[in-house]
């Protein structure tokens, strides 16, 4: 029921296609702009942890299976070489957000992410969502300013989480640079969003931008070790949950300040050690889901879910 919720809402996208052809490579284009020249390809980003949650960076493309529809696809071209990234970090601004200070615990977080990235490489963007998404500051290679600009916001209005997810993934679309994600700070609670979790995925997964939810609550709330609730967590946090899964990202508990530079390490480290593997897309049209696994024991794979091939399908160019 998932994938078939996912299948149309992105069969009915209306977004540019960005995975066109490619008859030849500008001489001034950097090395790892393409993978190969005229021909379209499904790129995936994935992350690999061992059993302890961390980051596993030496896998070649060997160490990996794709299965399309449930068929074994050639992996085609395969990177690992560190690339800059691109981060859009997500602010809820809702009125929820104004209580027991969680919205600066979110800008702390913020704040976090920022100091983690590479000024004058990596890029960053600012928005803030209510009822409706706002670019606070565009994006930028200059990391720092964006530090400054968190101050502009301010919590008010109803929350279209899900809603501001899928904007800000068609935003971050546009950019260049493969290793991207987006950074959602909320404390979890959607009160006004027209599409569901499932929905706002297949933007997502379409696009193959991870979702990373930072959901900053009080300690009561932060689930024990065993990722059980200690108190209260939104009812909407399960589904916020499966949100982030389906695109290749994770949710997040933050409740200290530790927890929180912690968490930001964490998902910058993630992207910084992405493996983009690109395989040739199916012959069917419509909504492939896609496994990313590894041949190697003891080691998860998180990427995005699926691809839409065809006319409205789009294969992403290394």
């Amino acid at each position: 029921m998932q994938r078939a919720v996912i299948a149309s809402i992105v069969a009915l996208l209306a977004v540019p296609a960005y995975g066109q052809t490619t008859t030849s490579t500008p001489a001034d284009a950097p090395p790892d702009a393409v993978f190969r020249a005229g021909v379209d390809l499904v790129t995936v980003s994935a992350t690999v942890r061992d059993r302890r949650g961390r980051a596993v960076a030496d896998l070649t493309a060997q160490d990996f299976e794709v299965l399309d529809r449930g068929q074994r696809r050639t992996i085609t071209d395969f990177r690992t070489e560190a690339a800059p990234i691109s981060v859009a970090i997500l602010f809820d601004v809702s009125g929820s957000m104004d209580l027991a200070s969680r919205a600066l615990a979110a800008k702390f977080a913020a704040n976090h992410v920022l100091s983690w990235l590479e000024h004058g490489r990596d890029e960053a963007a600012l928005f803030a969502f209510d009822s409706r998404l706002h670019e606070v500051a565009p994006f930028t290679v200059d990391t720092r300013a964006l530090q400054g600009a968190l101050g502009e916001v301010d919590p008010f209005g109803a929350t279209s989480l899900h809603d501001a997810i899928a904007d800000t993934a068609k935003e971050i679309s546009a950019r260049a640079n493969k290793r991207r994600a987006i950074i959602v700070l909320t404390d979890g609670i959607d009160t006004a969003s027209r599409l569901t979790p499932a929905e706002v995925s297949g933007i997502a997964s379409e696009i193959d931008v991870p979702v990373y939810v930072i959901a900053v609550v009080l300690p009561i709330d932060n689930p024990d070790a065993n990722g059980r609730p200690q108190g209260e967590v939104p009812a909407s946090v399960g589904t916020i949950r499966e949100l982030a899964s389906w695109t290749g990202g994770e949710l997040f508990y933050a409740s200290t300040p530790s927890d929180t530079s912690k968490v930001a390490r964490q998902v910058v480290r993630e992207l910084r050690q992405q493996y983009l593997i690109a395989f040739e897309p199916g012959s069917g049209a419509g909504w492939h889901p896609i496994e990313i696994r590894t041949t190697k024991k003891n080691l998860t794979v998180r990427a995005r879910g699926g691809y839409v091939a065809g006319a409205r399908g789009r294969s992403n160019e290394f």
